[in-house]
């Protein structure tokens, strides 16, 4: 499972099986370490976050916090998920 980077004591990550096809992209976020319950956020084509679930509860404005990170790193993000992967598709 592949850690993109750490913000505090969350983990933001991709899942190793990314189902077949792939999904479109997207990180999972999780506190201390990674979970089934994690919070899944989609990747768009311009780089900016869409919050698919929020199952992991993190408070909104960790939440609001961490996806202005996770934008402002969307390069680096992009990148690494090629890099595993291979292929990208987007959600939207």
């Amino acid at each position: 499972m592949p850690q993109i980077f750490r913000f505090g004591s969350y983990w933001v990550y991709f899942w190793t099986n990314e189902n077949k096809p792939l999904e479109p992209i997207h990180v999972h976020i999780s506190q201390g370490h990674p979970s089934a319950n994690a919070t899944k956020i989609w990747i768009t084509k311009t780089g900016k976050c869409l919050l698919c679930n929020n199952n992991s509860k993190i408070p909104e404005r960790t939440l609001r916090n961490m996806m202005r990170m996770i934008e402002a790193r969307n390069t680096d993000v992009i990148q690494k998920w090629l890099e595993y992967f291979d292929e990208i598709r987007y959600f939207c």
